[in-house]
């Protein structure tokens, strides 16, 4: 078998087995039963509470928790727009690189808050190290807050009536401090071994193998890196992402960097199994994931392994597979599977260059990012899918005649209403950014460098990454202007926090409702039978709402090749 498919499953089956225990860990700790770092954290922890005056022994509703995470997310978003748009004249600037406009610190600042983390400026040249430092910082913030988001759910989805949901701040610094930091250490330490910088130097002087003397930027990378992946936050620390040398240094470090980045998303749906004592419940959520992901996956490596099309026409012989915008420490096949990760799980960091993809990887880079609960970002991979389960439910339990109930809780007309807006709303928000950019090309002009089918894709990637808070794009196109800042700006507000919103008023309705016990017509939602048809639904809601926009992009260029 070929060593890089080999590499692929050592990657997948590695972090599955890191999964399991790191769920059971996880689900004590946002239980509140004593773990092995107690003795560390607990101090801190509560020195940090009794500082900033929170109680987090005080139960709050849904509603209470939600004001908390949208009044924090404020806060964080005027520092950051303060930050970048000052950092200029602000010190830790040894490469005096300039402040940021005012339109470019709102996209930017808005997308580290929201987990997307898209950027419309190269690392080394746009930012200084305060300014990397803070972005750094909400990193770690906007993952906690997604966590702490499906703790929440987790917290109505127990058996019996509740009309509160435990505390946002405890459960977002738990997060933080407990699972968050502690593997970004080792993370971290693995890089720094293995050469990534972490340092606050300003740039280095070296002569290049050519004998040419050039300015090398660096910086505290390391650190960075660490929360980019864990977090699936994905912003490089410099322009070229994980394809840059300092940031991604070899094949092991690539290994790394992959299991880093799926490790949360994986363990939280086991957490969600240990949290509620219904593990094949998890089983099944991550079986059918895992169907998802690999039915993107493998069609991807398969078709970047056998080379471009467009190069074969031209007699150009691939023997390693299609290695335009990829690196070759790492090759096609490997490449592909990181495609496909990061886009699945919106973590959007980069390894190669997307936009030298066979336009079957393209359309299903696109497909994962539409999809959008395949794994997902931390925590909002499950509240995605835990809407696919409403609305599965519902179906299911209109084809049975039966009254549609999720662990014992009946569904309504109310959460039906709102798990429809929230299903309808990622396909909305990504056709009508499209929309409206291909139908003023004025805002547009010279922001693209591929005006046919390809073209096309560029912005419908550029809006279906940002309304799936995943921050990678096709990078063919020029995004630092004032209409494609603004436009993603507002799409990532709606699309982070809306479908956060939705899925927890769900829960939140849910527990407070009358618990009936399982009985002989309850409807099983731990089966392969309901797993199949939470897929369906999931890939009906995809296939109708996206396939005439990838026939007009992906789908036209793959039979134009």
């Amino acid at each position: 078998m070929n060593t890089e498919i080999l590499g692929i499953i050592a990657m997948f089956a590695a972090t599955l087995l890191l999964a399991l225990p790191l769920g059971s860990y996880m689900a004590k700790v946002y239980g509140n039963e004593r773990t092995f770092l107690d003795f560390l954290f607990n101090p801190i922890e509560r020195l940090l509470f009794k500082v900033s005056g929170i109680d987090a022994r005080q139960e709050q509703t849904w509603q209470q928790q939600m004001a908390a995470l949208l009044t924090i997310n404020l806060v964080w978003f005027v520092l950051g727009m303060a930050v970048l748009m000052n950092q200029g004249w602000l010190p830790l600037n040894p490469d005096a690189n300039p402040s940021m406009s005012g339109h470019l610190a709102f996209n930017t600042a808005i997308s580290f808050i929201v987990n997307c983390n898209l950027q419309h400026y190269s690392g080394e040249s746009g930012l200084s190290y305060l300014g990397q430092l803070f972005l750094m910082f909400l990193q770690f913030v906007s993952a906690a807050t997604g966590m702490a988001a499906a703790v929440t759910v987790f917290y109505a989805l127990r058996t019996g009536t509740y009309q509160t949901l435990g505390n946002f701040y405890n459960f977002f610094l738990k997060s933080a401090t407990r699972i968050l930091f502690p593997i970004c250490l080792i993370v971290a330490a693995i890089l720094m071994f293995n050469g990534t910088p972490m340092t606050f130097e300003g740039k280095d002087t070296m002569v290049s193998l050519q004998g040419d003397t050039v300015q090398v930027s660096r910086g505290p990378v390391a650190a960075f890196v660490a929360i980019k992946h864990l977090g699936t936050n994905g912003g490089g620390f410099f322009g070229a992402n994980s394809a840059h040398p300092f940031e991604n240094p070899n094949y092991w470090t690539n290994m790394v960097e992959m299991i880093a980045q799926m490790l949360i998303p994986f363990a939280l749906i086991f957490a969600l199994g240990f949290f509620l004592k219904r593990r094949k419940l998890a089983w099944t959520i991550f079986s059918d994931m895992t169907i998802g992901f690999l039915l993107l996956t493998i069609p991807t490596i398969i078709a970047e392994a056998n080379g471009s099309p467009a190069m074969e026409q031209l007699g150009v012989t691939q023997p390693g597979g299609n290695m335009e915008g990829k690196e070759l420490r790492f090759g096609a096949a490997s490449t592909a599977y990181w495609s496909i990760a990061t886009t699945v799980i919106s973590t959007g960091s980069v390894n190669g260059m997307h936009d030298s993809f066979t336009p079957v990887a393209g359309i299903n880079q696109l497909l994962a990012m539409m999809t959008n609960c395949f794994y997902g970002g931390c925590g909002v991979g499950i509240l995605n899918y835990f809407i696919f389960i409403i609305l599965a439910v519902f179906v299911s339990g209109l084809m049975v005649g039966r009254t549609p109930e999720f662990l014992g809780k009946k569904i309504e007309a109310r959460e039906m209403k709102i798990a429809m807006i929230i299903a309808l709303l990622h396909p909305f928000l990504i056709l009508a950014g499209t929309a409206l950019a291909v139908s003023f090309p004025g805002l547009t002009a010279g922001t693209l460098n591929n005006p046919t089918f390809h073209g096309f894709s560029e912005m419908l990637y550029e809006y279906t990454s940002s309304a799936a808070n995943n921050g990678s794009g096709y990078e063919g196109l020029g995004d630092n202007t004032p209409w494609w800042n603004i436009s993603t700006g507002f799409i990532l507000i709606l699309s982070r926090y809306l479908p956060i919103i939705g899925p927890v008023a769900i829960a939140g309705i849910l527990a407070g409702k009358k618990y009936i016990p399982e009985s002989a017509g309850t409807l099983k939602t731990d089966t392969a039978t309901f797993g199949i048809m939470v897929f369906a639904v999931i890939a009906i809601v995809a296939a109708l709402a996206f396939f005439p926009a990838l026939a007009l992009g992906p789908i036209a260029e793959l039979f134009t090749k």
